[in-house]
């Protein structure tokens, strides 16, 4: 039904190669990221958003016919919509009303006019009766915040469609909800909770006017290899068959989930110093993240291996992960010092020790935190009823 057609608008690849475009570190890159934005650019017959990017940077040259050429079009085309919806307005129904508002709205969005997108986004979920439609709407205005970078909006939007879903929504759209707060998530630093979501998506993946399949399937490897436990990962990413179908594209996360399910450190650690020059910091959603990301995973690594022995050489320790003793030395001082690795260096002797924390002082440490927050909100209750 044409009620159930996702329009991939606006096309979140553009700010993508934008963002490639924009990065001296990524010179190689130019050329094509040049090429793809300026042919999805003319696709999309998107003059404000060309306008946009021509008058806030240098890294598109305006071209003034181009602009010139675009605005025609533009100016063309909301005519005729214009024009549909006051004969809709005059003469027909609810439905075709909501149809021309709706088609009005969503070529608003594909040319990247941002402001009167959401405008009239918002005008045509205000006029639309049916709640599959409705939560289809609150998608897209989610998907203009995903493309202008506007957190608040994607937020408002996914919290929304959150509510109609509970209200009615049907399997797919929950499924397509997944994708988006998943996103979201990784966007923001939470990988444990976005990584979750993005799994349970894995098998029912339809999300393509979001992300391409391959860039979904690879950042759920992402997200999931620093959070799953080893057990986990084998069961969920490793052995699943979506995973091994995309992953050689992405040669590097491969190496990367298998080396570290397989303790092999060495190769582990090259993986993951080309995942992060070709994927990482060049992907507009992780690259802020990245320094965190590299951290995390290494520390992962050497509390797995760690965790395996009560002692270990620091040229033994070194020899695994394929660094000089010098360079393992200092990584795991620096993260034996903030706490993150449970462990110590006898530098005399060239070991380095483990230190498990004991599991019922953990248990203790929490029960106290907890009866203290609970002691508290008696208080301040107590205040209220007396």
């Amino acid at each position: 039904m044409a009620d159930d057609t996702i329009l991939p608008i606006p096309n979140l690849t553009l700010p993508q190669h934008l963002f490639v475009l924009s990065n001296p570190a990524f010179e190689s890159k130019h050329p094509d990221a040049r090429t793809n934005l300026l042919d999805g650019i003319r696709a999309d017959q998107m003059a404000p958003y060309y306008r946009s990017i021509t008058a806030s940077s240098s890294v598109l040259p305006l071209d003034k016919p181009l602009l010139e050429s675009l605005e025609k079009e533009n100016e063309d085309e909301l005519k005729t919509l214009d024009e549909r919806l006051a004969e809709a307005e005059k003469t027909e129904g609810e439905s075709e009303i909501s149809d021309a508002l709706k088609a009005r709205a969503n070529y608003l969005t594909r040319i990247g006019d941002k402001d009167r997108a959401v405008e009239a986004q918002k005008l045509a979920l205000e006029k639309t009766p049916g709640l599959g439609s409705r939560i289809d709407i609150v998608l897209t205005l989610a998907r203009i915040g995903f493309f202008f970078g506007d957190h608040d909006l994607i937020n408002t939007y996914v919290s929304k469609a959150e509510v109609l879903i509970e209200e009615g929504g049907d399997w797919d759209r929950r499924n397509r909800l997944k994708v988006y707060n998943g996103l979201h998530l990784l966007s923001i630093r939470q990988f444990k909770r976005g990584g979750e979501l993005l799994l349970d998506a894995l098998s029912t993946f339809t999300t393509t006017e979001l992300i391409s399949y391959n860039d979904f399937v690879t950042l759920t490897v992402i997200a999931n290899a620093l959070t799953l436990k080893r057990v986990d990962l084998k069961k969920k990413v490793i052995n699943a068959p979506e995973v091994n179908q995309a992953l050689p594209d992405v040669p590097s996360l491969g190496e990367l989930i298998k080396n570290l399910y397989n303790c092999r450190y060495d190769k582990f650690f090259s993986a993951l110093a080309t995942l992060e020059d070709t994927y990482l910091l060049p992907s507009r959603i992780l690259s802020p993240h990245t320094r965190y990301y590299i951290r995390e995973m290494r520390i992962l690594a050497y509390s797995q291996l760690l965790e395996s022995y009560r002692s270990l050489t620091l040229d033994s320790l070194a020899a695994a992960f394929g660094v000089t003793v010098n360079y393992i030395d200092n990584e795991l001082s620096r993260f034996i010092a903030n706490g993150r690795l449970h462990c110590s260096i006898d530098k005399v002797n060239g070991i380095v020790e483990t230190t498990r924390p004991s599991v019922k002082s953990a248990q203790y440490e929490q029960v106290v935190k907890q009866g203290d927050i609970l002691l508290n909100e008696v208080q301040r209750l107590s205040k209220v009823l007396y």
